[in-house]
């Protein structure tokens, strides 16, 4: 029998003296010395960019925008009473009461103006009440999913759906990285549990898994298994290193797969960083005055207020994308999640270290270029839950978020609710939208960045029009 009839098209081809694992290989190869080209290399944008950083506050929960940012006289005169059947009729909630779905809910929190932008914010936020001049403020911010992981999902993936990328993996990829000892999008976390939905919020999804984003710890290794064993030396390791890039580089030929290029990557990055990931943990460097404007007690923490230092000092270095996620922020209105006690002990939690992080970039001349974005997956209703209930339930027809930095217009608040904070009457501005101005900041026009799987051209903001929101861009 003829052998050749049991060849498939990959074998031939990655036998094939020029074939396509060659030419693969060839093409990520640079020409000096044969090194391979690093994917994160920084690409060109599609037009002069406003910024080339983005850090993400990712309240993870739902932020009850009716008790911090949107003041709302009459929800608070009408408490008790039931909203109007046209703000609920065809509506969907999350777990909502159906007898007592239309109770409003008047917040009880004092509100004051602040800065010359007149901006409302709560008392529960006295940090933030002073840079509001820094921040554009937007109060009409809309989502699909009212459910935390989808929405979660929705937030940072521009779908529902498992399997896309995230933004941080887009931004990576459209424009790789200026850190060549550290991954281009990094993630913290702060809070008692993860956020639901877990690593998909910050996977690669159809992108090669170079672009996921990477979890730093705050305790022992910044990445689990990252520190040489004691009995290994520098020399042993290296030649390990070297040993298994060369066994990936002839599979890479094989197969011409990107995955492997990517593991070989991967592995020259773990080593670099084994040096880079503990310079950047270490805070000793930093002033007591740095550390007291944070309000970081135990430099050794982990907390949101760590996490925000070390939110700067990874864009100091050049990483393109940081992601730190909060949680707790789910206030229904049960014993350990009620507004009145609870909401405090998270704004409490991140106040002072969110204004503190737009102060700190900003006194360093970095905000001019950074991207600082605060919000959730979605809001709070108007409604309490229950009776006799101070939680909220899901919304997602008005919620507020924050931008600073970046070439955002400071000082401005878009956008416009009705008098019970329900829906937007002015300015709504959808999740694609939002996604679309960050892109269009850092240079990226949102329709060009796509990537081709499985027959399909994938982008950040779906097949849905969206909008770059210039009402908040200087």
């Amino acid at each position: 029998m003829n052998p050749l009839l049991h060849q498939t098209r990959r074998h031939f081809f990655s036998r094939c003296g020029v074939g396509v694992g060659f030419i693969a290989l060839s093409s990520l190869m640079g020409a000096p010395a044969g090194k391979m080209r690093n994917p994160l290399t920084p690409k060109r944008t599609h037009f002069p960019a406003k910024a080339k950083n983005v850090i993400f506050l990712f309240m993870a929960g739902g932020p009850s925008q009716l008790d911090m940012f949107e003041h709302k006289p009459l929800l608070t005169k009408l408490n008790g009473k039931p909203i109007p059947e046209s703000y609920t009729k065809g509506k969907r909630f999350a777990f909502m009461d159906s007898s007592h779905r239309s109770d409003l809910l008047g917040s009880r929190i004092n509100f004051k103006q602040h800065g010359q932008s007149g901006a409302w914010v709560s008392d529960l936020l006295p940090h933030t009440a002073r840079i509001v001049d820094d921040l554009a403020f937007v109060t009409t911010c809309k989502t699909d999913l009212f459910n935390h992981a989808p929405a979660k999902l929705y937030m940072n993936t521009g779908s529902g759906l498992f399997g896309r990328p995230s933004m941080g993996s887009w931004v990576t990829y459209g424009l790789g990285s200026e850190c060549d000892d550290l991954p281009g999008f990094v993630v913290l976390q702060s809070g008692p549990r993860g956020p639901r939905g877990g690593a998909v919020l910050w996977g690669s999804g159809v992108l090669p898994t170079t672009y996921q984003g990477v979890p730093l710890r705050n305790q022992g290794d910044p990445i689990v298994n990252l520190s040489t064993p004691k009995e290994i030396s520098a020399a042993q390791q290296r030649q390990v290193v070297d040993a298994v890039r060369e066994l990936n580089m002839k599979k890479l030929v094989e197969t011409g797969d990107d995955e492997i290029a990517t593991r070989i990557n991967a592995y020259e990055m773990a080593y670099r960083m084994q040096t880079s990931a503990p310079e950047l943990m270490d805070t000793a460097g930093e002033s007591q005055a740095t550390l007291d404007m944070y309000g970081i007690k135990d430099p050794k923490e982990t907390s949101f207020a760590r996490n925000c230092l070390l939110a700067r000092r990874l864009v100091e270095r050049g990483v393109r994308f940081v992601q730190l996620y909060d949680t707790n922020w789910d206030h229904h209105g049960g014993p350990t999640e009620n507004l009145e006690k609870h909401l405090p002990m998270k704004c409490q939690d991140i106040d002072q270290a969110g204004a503190a992080l737009v102060k700190d970039l900003k006194q360093r001349g970095m905000l001019d270029d950074t991207i600082v974005i605060w919000g959730g997956e979605f809001g709070r209703t108007p409604m309490g839950e229950v009776r006799e209930s101070t939680g909220r339930n899901h919304h997602i027809d008005a919620f507020t978020m924050w931008f600073a930095g970046g070439g955002f217009r400071p000082g401005v608040i878009y956008g416009q609710t009705d008098e019970f904070g329900f829906g937007a009457v002015e300015n709504p501005v959808h999740v694609h939208d939002i996604h679309a101005t960050i892109l269009y900041q850092l240079g990226i026009d949102h329709e060009r960045l796509t990537f081709r799987s499985q027959g399909l051209d994938f982008k950040l903001t779906g097949v849905d029009p969206a909008k770059v929101v210039k009402g908040i861009l200087a």
